[in-house]
């Protein structure tokens, strides 16, 4: 019988292979699940396999079998920076938030990448350690932070990462990087290229007083609130910052706030967020950003790039948190 990927039969051994995998108890799978639910941006239809492993070695055996098996595949975190096309994605989407385990040792604390930055960061300030606190906020996961080197007034990724545990999807097999192996840039890190998987990283934070670091965090989430839409499903700042420019300033001074193609709009508060007002679209969304590109650079002579990532229905292989 033809399957959905061409190829006879590969659809019913890959969930024969899951379900092995769930009766063993090393992880869980949904069929044609929702990407609309699992995405920040409340967009997306769904996909034929939403699997959650328990452990590295099972997101390892899936990720071994859909190559096996010609199932397209991606890996992802709490999709809070990726926009799923309307139609879906067809193949397995392998969601990491199981992999949540921390420990905590000195200055320096081991987390896999399925934890939330947030619950991070909380950890961190109830052990008296500082240096997470501009995660507390950002809506991701730890693999996702790693991942593009996520940061926010001022603090980033790359400040505080001294290790970054990843599976090489060539080889099957799990390497350690240091330093400069991170290849850690502006909203860049050598994971993007699609080859790695974040499994887990140490950060070395330093000490300090719980209610020193608890008040900044405080600090921080009051002026996200403050400033940033978030009584409304987004992805957060869409667009990368130009430097020395400000992409939200930009937009905002092209006079592009409120801009809106069908259920997406650049925010009337932030302009650097576009935001689903209830019934958007990936196509809204798309068609919206281009507006927003052709227009700064037509007034600024500048190119912005998006920061959130477009998965297609048939998404290349690798990862994105």
């Amino acid at each position: 019988m033809e399957t959905t990927y061409g190829v006879p039969t590969c659809a019913a051994r890959f969930e024969a292979r899951l379900e092995r995998m769930r009766e063993a108890g090393t992880l869980t799978y949904e069929k044609d699940a929702s990407l609309k639910k699992a995405s920040s941006f409340r967009i997306g239809g769904t996909v034929d396999y939403a699997v959650y492993p328990m452990t590295a070695g099972a997101l390892a055996e899936t990720v071994k079998a859909a190559k096996e098996l010609c199932v397209p595949f991606r890996v992802f975190g709490c999709c809070t920076n990726v926009l799923f096309d309307d139609e879906g994605m067809r193949g397995c989407a392998i969601f990491l938030k199981n992999l949540d385990r921390v420990t905590v040792e000195g200055n320096f604390i081991a987390a896999e990448a399925g934890i939330p930055d947030t619950t991070l960061a909380r950890i961190a300030m109830k052990q008296g350690l500082s240096g997470m606190e501009f995660l507390y906020g950002i809506p991701g996961s730890v693999g996702g932070a790693v991942y593009m080197n996520g940061g926010a007034y001022g603090g980033e990724i790359a400040q505080i990462c001294r290790s970054v545990t990843a599976l090489n999807l060539t080889t099957g097999e799990t390497e350690t990087r240091e330093g400069e192996e991170n290849g850690f840039g502006y909203r860049h890190s050598a994971y993007m290229d699609g080859n790695l998987i974040v499994l887990s990283a140490v950060f070395e934070l330093t000490p300090g007083e719980p209610e020193i670091i608890r008040a900044a965090m405080e600090d921080l989430m009051a002026r996200r609130r403050e400033k940033q839409p978030l009584s409304y499903p987004s992805a957060g700042s869409f667009f990368k910052r130009c430097p020395p420019y400000f992409a939200g300033k930009l937009i905002e001074d092209t006079g592009l706030k409120g801009l809106t193609v069908g259920g997406a709009q650049v925010s009337e508060k932030h302009a650097g967020f576009v935001i689903n007002r209830g019934d958007a679209t990936s196509a809204d969304v798309k068609a919206l950003a281009l507006l927003v590109i052709d227009r700064v650079r037509e007034k600024y002579g500048v190119t912005l790039s998006r920061e959130v990532e477009y998965v297609p229905v048939v998404p290349a292989q690798g990862g994105k948190k």
